[in-house]
């Protein structure tokens, strides 16, 4: 008797277990087959997409020399109670002022990070104000928003400012989507324009983190990057207005992001990615056609742990990059240095802009010229932002 009422208390526990592998098992295959389904579809995003676009970039001048002198390291003004910042951007204003985009809260992702802004006005930056959190975020799309991340700018001749804020709803920033902000009165204030539409991965899983480039147009290209599993980069095309018009893949890598860009001619387009690969190296592609279609290139000699870097063709037509160097003894990002090139694959090195010890972090620079200076600023050991100012001295006069 005692057996039986044994037994049959097994079985109806057999059963429920069976119940519940069941579901449990349903609820997996399910999820692979929504991954796969979403996968297909990006995948068949990206097949045979060679496309066309009238889109001509600014052309840049000839490569000239140019001399870099250090003027002043600084701190950006510090939020009250955030003890960490990360992902600096700039972007310029009219009247040579500047304006200056990060996070700042208590550690990445949490819950009370938002993205801050100062200018640069006068030689000196202004008290930080909140531009975004994920609260004003949920308020203005209808959703909720669990966390905010990097931000990018884009500022007209005229001051208008478009602001791109990496944004999540549920998981980590493999499960972000981008929102664009826009400011008309440089940036004391903004209002969100839209989501940006670009996967069909439940339009998941983008992100931003350098700096656009302008086009002939008036309008620009805004890097971008998707890494859900495998990794890309990608560009995006805006009008004049601020619309989107094309995007299209960078390449057709799946361990590289963050792509940083700069024109060589009014057709011709370079970008340097992140290498989350073993190659461990800066990763190189090139567009012929505006940034429409890309082409791989050998990867650069410059060593890339997984890190990000920040490109500029300056005005006589030099091209500066900031990149974190590695050296024996030293880690990922303790070496922000500066470098220099003419043809895109052959670098000098300029100055190490910040060297610490091993395991110290000076990482996401940023760099941007105002009339005969270039202003820098970057992630200082996860506390603040860094800006530098170095005034650039061109052999032969100012372009």
């Amino acid at each position: 008797m005692e057996f039986r009422l044994g037994a049959s208390a097994i079985t109806s526990a057999d059963s429920t277990h069976d119940r519940s592998s069941n579901a449990s098992l349903f609820a997996k295959v399910l999820c692979v087959a929504v991954l796969v389904i979403a996968a297909g579809a990006e995948s068949k995003r990206w097949i045979n997409t060679r496309q066309t676009s009238s889109a001509m970039l600014v052309a840049p001048a000839q490569p000239g020399k140019v001399n870099f002198i250090p003027r002043s390291a600084t701190l950006l003004p510090r939020p009250p109670n955030a003890p960490s910042a990360h992902s600096s951007a700039m972007t310029p204003l009219p009247g040579g002022r500047m304006a200056a985009f990060w996070w700042a809260g208590s550690r990445e992702s949490g819950p009370d990070v938002k993205v801050y802004s100062s200018h640069w006005e006068d030689g000196k930056w202004t008290k930080p104000w909140e531009v975004a959190s994920r609260e004003s975020l949920s308020a203005a799309l209808g959703y909720g928003v669990r966390r905010v991340g990097n931000p990018v700018a884009w500022a007209s001749p005229e001051g208008r400012i478009n602001l791109y804020v990496v944004a999540t709803g549920l998981g980590g920033w493999a499960a972000s989507r981008i929102v664009q902000m826009v400011s008309d009165d440089l940036g004391k204030s903004f209002s969100v324009k839209r989501v940006l539409p670009m996967s069909p991965l439940f339009n998941t899983s983008m992100l931003v983190r350098t700096t656009p480039v302008g086009l002939a147009d008036g309008g620009w290209l805004l890097p971008a990057y998707f890494e859900m599993g495998i990794k890309y980069p990608l560009m995006l095309a805006f009008d004049q207005g601020g619309d989107p018009r094309w995007i299209s893949r960078i390449g057709s890598r799946i361990s590289t992001l963050q792509p940083t860009i700069v024109p060589f001619s009014s057709s011709e387009v370079h970008a340097w990615m992140r290498d989350s690969s073993g190659e461990q190296r800066v990763q190189h592609a090139r567009s012929s056609d505006g940034g429409v279609n890309w082409d791989d290139l050998p990867a650069l000699s410059l060593p890339n742990q997984s890190t990000s870097l920040s490109a500029l063709r300056l005005s006589n037509g030099s091209i500066a990059l900031l990149h974190n160097h590695v050296l024996p003894g030293g880690s990922d990002r303790n070496v922000l240095r500066l470098s220099t090139t003419s043809d895109g694959r052959n670098w000098t090195r300029v100055t190490d802009i910040a060297h610490g010890s091993a395991g110290e972090e000076f990482s996401y620079p940023d760099l941007h010229q105002v009339g005969d200076e270039l202003h820098i600023t970057y992630t200082s050991r996860r506390e603040a932002i860094a800006h530098h100012v170095i005034e650039l001295d061109f052999e032969g006069g100012a372009e």
